[in-house]
C-alpha cells in the first residue's frame, strides 16, 4: 500500500511528464536518478523516445535498461546529454544553412621547423628529444578495427612488416622502452623512470587489445606502465531538430555511433591521469595513431623541437603536394583578431585560399610542395597549459556534424547522423598567446600509414600514396635502407614490382629493433668501415650492441643477441637468401595479414646467429 502511495504521489506531482503519457504511466518503475534522466530528456524535446512504451508490467527490465544506457550516454559526454543535444541543434542548423565554419578567417602559413634528416640541426633536435623523453607520456589512439584493410583483427595486432612479423603494438612498446632507456642514460644521476603508455580503445577493440598485451607479457613493458581508456559511443540524431534516434532493432535503446578520436582529450582529463603525470614532473603528452610503422623515427627530433622552441602544441607534418588528399596545417586569422593554427581539410583549404584573395588557391611553391604542410595526426602537447585548457572546456573538443541529406531541401537525412570530434582540433579553443607550431620531416622517414585495402589501394590515382599494408611494409625497408645510406653504407637501388595491383619500390629488407638504434647518431655509431647490401638481401638486427664493420651482404642475415653480447658483423656473406613470392589477395588459403600485402617470403637460405650470453663476438664467415 505504501509503495502504491509513493508511486501515485510521484505521478500526481509529475506534470512535467504530460508530454509523454507512456513514460508517465511507467514512472513508478524508475529510481530517483532515472526520473532525473527522464526529465533531462523531456526538457530537451525527446518525448518521442517513449512513444512505443507499453503499460507497466510489460518489458519492465528493458525499460530500466533503457535508462542504464541513458545514464552512460549522459555521464560519458562533457556537460551531459542536454549539452550534446543543444550543440547538435546549433551544428545541424549551421549545416542546413550551409554556413562555412571558416567565414571571416584568412589563411596564412604558420611558423614551424622543417627538418632535414641527418644534418647538424636534426642531430641537435634528436639529442634534445631523447633527453626530454623521460618527461613524456605516450598515448596511442587505437579504437579501430582492420575491416577497411581487409583484416578482421584489431589494427594494432597487424604485423607492420613480415620479415620479423612484429605487430604495430609490439613495435610501439619496444620503441617507448628504447626511448626510456636512452633518456635515462643521458640524465645520469637522476632516478630511472617508467614512461607511461596509454591506449584509447573502443567497444570494438578493448578486450582484444587487453588480450594481446596479456598474452605477450606486455611486450616487455611493466603492466603498471600501461593503461587502457575505453571511449564510449554517442547518441545518433535522426533529424535537424536533434531528435535522438531509436535503435531500429530495439525500441528500448538509443542508436549510437563512435564520436571520433577527439574523445582522447576528455578521457585523459576525466581519468585524472594528466594531473598525476603533471605532479610527477612530466612535461609532454605525445599522441599517435595505430598503424604508422615509421612514426618513432620522427619522434626524438620532434620532441626536441617542442622543447627547444617551447611549443605548447607541435603537430608532426610531412611535405604536401598542393590539393593532395591530406589536411594542411594552417594559421587562420579572423576579422575580429582571433587566430588559431589548425588542420584544415584539403577540400576546404583550396576554396578558403581562393576566397581570401589567392586566386590560384592551393598551389605548390618553389620547393615543389604546398607551403601548407601535410598533417599526419601525431601531436605533442605540453602538459601544463593542456590541463589549464581542458579544465576550461571540461575536456570537450570542438565538434562537427556531417549529415547525409536525402535531397537538396536538407530537411531529411538518408540515415541517422551524430556529432564527431577529431584529436587534431584541440588547438581550436586555445588563446592566441598559445605557442602552436609544426615539425616537418620527409615522408620516407615519418609517414607510412596502413589504412586501405588492396582493392581501394589499387585504384588510387597514379603518383598518390597507396597507404596499404603493401606500401606500409615496403616503406619500412626503404626508410632503413636510406638511413644506412646516410651513414655511408652502399645500399643497392630498389627495383619496382607490382603486388595486389600496386607498383612499389622494393628495397633490401632491412629491419632493426628500436634498441639497436633510435636516432641517426645511434646508427652512425654502429656502422664503420666499408659496408654494402645488395637489393635482394634481407638483414635483421635484434640486439643492442651489434656493429656492422666491413660487411658485404648478398643474401639473408639474421642476428639475435642479448644486451651484453657485443657482436661485430663483417666479411662477405653470400647465400640464396629470402625470395619474395607473389600472393593474390583473393586467395583465402593464405592468412589475411599476408594476403593483404600481396607477397610473402620464401626463406630459402640465411645465415642466422644467436648470441645468448655476454661477451665479445666476431661474425666473419
Amino acid at each position: 500500500m505504501a509503495a502504491d502511495g509513493i508511486s501515485k504521489l510521484s505521478i500526481d506531482g509529475d506534470e512535467w511528464a504530460s508530454s509523454a503519457p507512456n513514460l508517465r504511466s511507467n514512472l513508478s518503475l524508475l529510481s530517483p536518478q532515472q526520473v532525473e534522466l527522464a526529465k533531462i530528456l523531456l526538457e530537451a524535446g525527446q518525448s518521442h523516445l517513449f512513444q512505443q512504451w507499453p503499460q507497466p508490467g510489460v518489458d519492465d527490465n528493458e525499460k530500466r535498461a533503457f535508462f542504464d544506457q541513458v545514464a552512460k550516454l549522459n555521464s560519458s559526454y562533457p556537460g551531459g546529454l542536454a549539452s550534446y543535444i543543444k550543440t547538435a541543434r546549433e551544428l545541424l542548423a549551421d549545416s542546413k544553412a550551409g554556413n562555412n565554419p571558416y567565414d571571416g578567417f584568412t589563411p596564412s602559413v604558420p611558423s614551424g621547423e622543417n627538418l632535414t634528416y641527418g644534418d647538424e640541426s636534426f642531430v641537435k633536435f634528436e639529442e634534445a628529444g631523447i633527453k626530454e623523453a623521460r618527461k613524456a607520456a605516450f598515448v596511442l589512439v587505437a579504437g579501430g578495427l582492420g575491416e577497411r584493410l581487409g583484416y578482421n583483427g584489431i589494427k594494432v595486432a597487424l604485423p607492420q612488416e613480415t620479415t620479423t612479423g612484429t605487430c604495430f603494438l609490439q613495435h610501439y612498446i619496444e620503441s617507448v622502452l628504447a626511448l626510456q632507456e636512452a633518456s635515462c642514460k643521458l640524465s645520469q644521476g637522476e632516478s630511472p623512470v617508467d614512461i607511461p603508455f596509454v591506449i584509447m580503445t573502443s567497444d570494438d577493440t578493448h578486450s582484444r587489445t587487453a588480450e594481446l598485451l596479456e598474452s605477450n607479457a606486455y611486450f616487455g613493458m611493466k603492466p603498471t606502465q600501461v593503461k587502457l581508456l575505453k571511449q564510449e559511443k554517442v547518441a545518433c540524431l535522426e533529424d535537424n531538430d536533434a531528435h535522438l534516434a531509436v535503435d531500429p532493432n530495439n525500441k528500448y535503446r538509443i542508436q549510437t555511433k563512435p564520436h571520433g578520436h577527439g574523445d582522447v582529450h576528455s578521457l585523459l582529463y576525466s581519468s585524472g591521469l594528466l594531473k598525476v603525470w603533471h605532479a610527477a614532473g612530466l612535461r609532454w603528452v605525445l599522441f599517435f595513431q595505430d598503424t604508422n610503422g615509421l612514426l618513432f623515427k620522427a619522434i626524438p627530433a620532434s620532441l626536441g623541437v617542442s622543447a627547444i622552441k617551447q611549443y605548447n602544441v607541435n603537430s608532426l607534418a610531412v611535405p604536401r603536394k598542393a590539393k593532395e588528399a591530406i589536411g594542411g596545417i594552417t594559421k587562420l586569422t579572423h576579422k575580429d583578431g582571433r587566430t588559431m593554427v589548425i588542420n584544415v581539410e584539403y577540400n576546404q583549404l583550396d576554396p578558403l585560399l581562393r576566397a581570401s584573395g589567392h586566386s590560384d588557391g592551393d598551389v605548390n611553391c618553389e620547393t615543389g610542395y604546398s607551403p601548407f604542410p601535410g598533417n599526419i595526426n601525431q601531436l605533442i602537447i605540453e602538459i601544463g597549459p593542456y590541463i589549464e585548457e581542458l579544465t576550461k572546456t571540461g575536456g570537450a573538443i570542438k565538434e562537427f556534424v556531417n549529415p547525409k541529406y536525402k535531397d537538396a531541401t536538407k530537411t531529411a537525412f538518408k540515415s541517422s547522423t551524430r556529432l564527431e570530434c577529431m584529436m587534431q582540433d584541440y588547438p581550436k579553443t586555445l588563446p592566441p598567446s598559445a605557442e602552436v607550431g609544426f615539425t616537418v620531416m620527409d615522408v620516407w622517414l615519418a609517414y607510412a600509414p596502413v589504412k586501405n585495402n588492396p582493392e581501394d589501394a589499387s585504384k588510387v590515382p597514379e603518383g598518390n600514396p597507396y597507404h596499404s599494408a603493401t606500401s606500409g611494409e615496403m616503406a619500412i625497408y626503404k626508410a632503413h635502407s636510406l638511413i644506412l645510406r646516410k651513414v655511408g653504407v652502399k645500399v643497392d637501388d630498389p627495383i619496382h614490382q607490382v603486388f595486389n595491383g600496386q607498383q612499389v619500390e622494393v628495397w633490401p629488407r632491412v629491419v632493426w629493433k628500436p634498441k639497436w638504434a633510435l636516432t641517426f647518431s645511434d646508427v652512425k655509431s654502429k656502422v664503420s668501415g666499408s659496408n654494402s647490401i645488395s637489393q635482394r638481401s634481407t638483414m635483421v638486427l635484434k640486439g643492442r650492441n651489434i656493429i656492422l664493420e666491413d660487411l658485404s651482404l648478398d643474401g639473408a642475415l639474421v642476428i639475435d643477441a642479448v644486451d651484453n653480447a657485443k657482436v661485430k658483423a663483417g666479411g662477405s656473406i653470400d647465400n640464396k637468401g629470402w625470395v619474395i613470392e607473389t600472393v593474390d589477395y583473393k586467395d583465402s588459403s593464405v592468412a589475411e595479414e599476408v594476403r593483404i600485402r600481396g607477397f610473402r617470403f620464401n626463406k630459402v637460405e640465411q645465415l642466422e646467429k644467436m648470441y645468448d650470453e655476454a661477451g665479445d663476438f666476431y661474425l666473419n664467415p
